[in-house]
């Protein structure tokens, strides 16, 4: 198994945080929040450095114009986005994985992703070929961790041609 690594591309707050609603403001950096598919209502903490930002969105009413989530900001350490309540961020957030296996080509070296339920990230072009023959036509689970034989079924695919599947598992985003 290999651990799940964030790289800070915030595709994951962009659309998965459209569902992260501000219900009320406590103070200038504690809000009550509410995930809008599941109903829960879970308390956040803003961390410093974003708190004057947030705030100042949430007073001037752009916080419900945004298409992402309010709490995801650039990174100003460096490339990327962060989360402003990263310590207290829902469920929600903190299991969520935006790709559910690494595929390792014959040297070893990454060769493409599994994202969604059974779609592939890859520049190389055999191991597309064996996903789209191979791996598509099988019947693909709701989540692939709910399913151990499938992803079994899938890695002793990518063995017969060299290639060897990992399941990601925790690591945090």
């Amino acid at each position: 198994m290999v651990s799940f690594v964030c790289d800070h591309c915030g595709k994951c707050c962009t659309s998965i945080g459209a569902y992260i609603k501000i219900e009320r403001q406590l103070s200038d950096r504690d809000y009550y929040c509410k995930n809008t598919i599941t109903g829960e209502v879970f308390p956040v903490h803003v961390v410093p450095e974003f708190a004057e930002e947030i705030d100042e969105e949430v007073i001037s009413g752009a916080a419900g114009s945004r298409s992402g989530c309010i709490f995801l900001r650039r990174n100003p350490a460096g490339p990327g986005f962060v989360c402003a309540i990263y310590p207290t961020r829902p469920r929600l957030c903190r299991e969520f994985r935006c790709y559910h296996m690494v595929i390792f080509n014959a040297r070893g070296e990454p060769a493409g992703r599994m994202v969604g339920r059974a779609d592939i990230r890859t520049a190389d072009p055999v191991l597309a070929r064996i996903w789209n023959d191979e791996v598509k036509p099988l019947p693909s689970p709701t989540t692939p961790r709910s399913d151990p034989a499938w992803l079994e079924r899938v890695c002793a695919i990518l063995t017969a041609h060299g290639y060897r599947g990992e399941a990601v598992e925790g690591g945090t985003v």
